[in-house]
Order: structure tokens, then sequence, then C-alpha cells
């Protein structure tokens, strides 16, 4: 029999609010969450602006202990992957702890330890030569980016594979990807898989600065982040987790698991072009979605809805609109887009694990979630981008794609259950 991955619970710290329920909210209302930075004073950057969340971790029951050790990132990753455990209703104290897996996608690591230490140990960056005596205890941990799903696994007695995957923007999507072959192949029975960023921070900011990837819309925040829109500047840094627990199919049905997705099909490519660049055809971002909708056995027309990577600068927009031009043809023209980047920006590695919950949500509640910000139309964006408002929509299978600095593109299809699409990935 042929193992198939579905996805049974959800835990998300977005900026928006904390917890699976408020991040729906938050898109299907069309809310931003974007504003001025107020982790750092931003007044020396080009980019003044971030979609920042708003977390207490004694509120959302992490242990003086816990906050002393966890960086932000790992902290988003262990209160996310708690909800996810929960909402799955897995009794993981039940399970043989090695049938459990983890794979958990970052782009950055602890990035915010780590600067915080280097600002320590070197007086403000006055020292060349810094004293380790001064670095906190877990310093090695901050350098050690796997040490994030080393997190996740001690809190959810994990004793399989445990991996972090760093593939850049894409981490999210290819950490899931993981997930799902580790199910297929028989590694795992349960992985608990997502991703967790948190870049916002004076050096990722300056380095977004140099390269003008980030938008100078200072003035207002609010409407910052416009993804396919013919006035976007730029993306809008984010920051946050989302965790899911994927089971084999027949276990979750067996102990009768609520279900929110299958995962049909996953694929990856690289362009191999330019470390920011991207080839204006979208040839291998047309290649994954063609892979990925081959293993769910779909045809294009079977696509439903596409949540798209969306960061806000022209060169990807254009880039994506393309590849889905490329891959679906005609079809294309007939299927709603749209970027919840709008609304809770771009948090890097995390995004993709996040995007992934954002369709499985959509599947479950039949809503397509909105381009907020979408008022100018880009000629060269000519597609249905779902502007302002949620809008209520039929879905049996959709499509979440990722592209990354290196040149990474990926695709995932989700299928609802029991629908001919999440029959037709099993051959029924």
């Amino acid at each position: 029999m042929t193992r198939r991955a579905v996805i049974t619970g959800i835990g998300a710290v977005v900026p928006g609010g904390v917890g699976r329920e408020a991040f729906w909210r938050t898109l299907s209302e069309g809310r931003t969450a974007t504003r001025r930075i107020s982790l750092f004073d931003p007044a020396a950057f080009r980019s003044q602006v971030a979609a920042e969340v708003d977390f207490d971790p004694a509120a959302s029951g992490l242990t003086p202990r816990q906050v002393r050790r966890m960086d932000r990132a790992a902290q988003f990753a262990v209160v996310s992957a708690r909800e996810a455990v929960a909402d799955s209703g897995l009794d993981t104290a039940a399970l043989a702890p090695e049938r459990i897996a983890v794979s958990l996608g970052s782009a950055v690591g602890c990035t915010m330890g780590l600067e915080e230490e280097y600002v320590t140990l070197s007086d403000s960056g006055r020292k060349w030569l810094v004293d380790h005596e001064y670095g906190v205890p877990h310093l090695y941990g901050y350098m050690v980016p796997s040490t994030l799903a080393v997190e996740v696994a001690w809190e959810t007695g994990a004793e399989g594979p445990v991996a972090l995957v760093s593939t850049g923007c894409t981490s999210g999507l290819d950490s899931v990807g993981h997930a799902v072959q580790l199910i297929e192949e028989g590694s795992a029975d349960v992985v608990i898989t997502g991703a967790t960023d948190a870049p916002i921070s004076p050096i990722t900011s300056a380095c977004f600065d140099a390269i003008k990837a980030t938008t100078p819309n200072n003035a207002d925040p609010e409407h910052a982040s416009r993804p396919f829109d013919g006035q976007r500047d730029g993306f809008v840094l984010g920051e946050g987790a989302a965790v899911m627990v994927v089971e084999e199919r027949e276990a979750a049905l067996a102990r009768g698991a609520r279900i929110y997705a299958e995962i049909a099909g996953f694929a990856g490519r690289s362009n191999a072009y330019h470390m920011t660049g991207l080839k204006p055809d979208g040839r291998e971002m047309a290649q994954a979605i063609g892979v990925a909708l081959d293993q769910a056995r779909l045809d294009p027309t079977a696509l439903d809805y596409i949540n798209a990577h969306g960061s806000g600068t022209k060169q990807n927009d254009r880039h994506e609109t393309a590849a889905f031009k490329r891959s679906l043809g005609q079809h294309a023209y007939d299927i709603p887009v749209s970027s919840i980047k709008s609304m809770i920006g771009h948090s890097l590695g995390a995004i993709g694990s996040i995007e992934v919950a954002a369709c499985a949500l959509a599947l479950d509640r039949q809503v397509v979630p909105p381009t907020a910000n979408l008022k100018t139309k880009d000629p060269l964006c000519d597609l249905d981008y779902v502007p302002v408002t949620a809008r209520e929509h039929a879905m049996d299978a959709v499509l979440s794609v990722g592209s990354g600095f290196g040149g990474f593109q990926s695709a995932m299809v989700l299928a609802r259950p029991g629908t001919a699409a999440a029959a037709a990935g099993r051959g029924d």
C-alpha cells in the first residue's frame, strides 16, 4: 500500500496574533500586521517597517529557563509545536518515540541571539578581539541552526530522524516536503514539521537595505506590503513560525483524526543562475509545479487556488506570474491567486510553512485569503490576484509555491480529504 501524508494538526505564531485561529482571522479579515519596527531603533535604515509578532513567551507557556536558553526563533517553534500536537489529538507519549520525527526549516537560524551576543562581547563593535567569558552559556546553541529542530524534538519526545532544512526562503516548503518523504519511505509515522525565523534585527535590515530589496515606504507601514501592485517597491520583512503534525494517512484515519489536507505532491528545482536574480520566464518554478502536479496525478485544471510566493518585488511577482502561465496554460487566468505576505510580511525561511498552514486552513474553511493593499494593477501581472477582500470559493486542490535566494524554486499541492483530488494521488 502506498503511504500518504496528511496534516492533522496546525500551530502558528505569526504577526497579527499568536495561535492558529488568530492567524486565520488575520487572513480572512484581510488585516495587515505591518508597522514601524519596534524590536530595535530602525532610524538609521532605509527600510524601517516590518511585520512583528506580539509575543509574550511567559503568556505562551514558556518557563524562565526556556526563555533564557532559547533564541526567539526557537521559542516560536516550540510554542507552535505544542499547539499543533494538541490540535492533532495525538498522545505522543503513547507512540513509539523512534517513529516520531522532526523536520524544521529556517533560513537564518538564531539571528537575534547571535547579534545580541556579538554586541555584548564586542562592546558594541568597539573590540575586535572579544572575550568569550562574557557570552551566555547557550552561545554555542545559537551558532548551530540544528538546535532549533532539537528544541522541538525535546518538546515532543521525537526520537526518530531530526533535521533542520535551510534552503533560504523555500526552507518552510522544503521542510514539509522532507516530512512527506519520511512518511512515504516508512522512516516515520508522525513528523512534527514546519519552519521558524525571527530575523528582525539590525544585521538583517542592513543586508536587505544594501540590495534595496525591502520597501522604503516608511510613511505608510500598514500598506507597505503590496504584492502584484503596480506601485509596489519591495518586500516587508516579517517573522514567525508554523508547525504542523503530518501523519501517515491510514493511521490518522484509524484513530479518527481530523484531517485538514493531504499533501499530494511536492517538488523543488534550482535555476543555477544567480544568488538573487531570477530569469523572467519562470521555467524552473514551472518545472517544479509540473512535477508536483504529476505526483498528485492531477491535471492543472484541477487546481482551485494558488498561494503565491508574492514577495512584493517586481522581479519576483513577474517571474512567478510567468511560471503560472507556463505550467498551467489557459487555466492560469481562471484560478484565484493571492499572497498572504501582503498581511504578515516575508518571514524568510518560515513563510513557506506558514503558507502551507494557510492553504490547509483555506481548504478546511473554503475561503481564499486576499492580497491586501492590491489597488493598482501591474499590467504584467494580469491574473486573478484576489484583491483586498477574502473570497468564499469551492476548493478541492490548492498549490503553494516558494522562491528563494540562491535560485531555489519549490511547489506543493494539497488536496481536501474525501475529494476526487485526494483520491487521484492514491490511484483510487
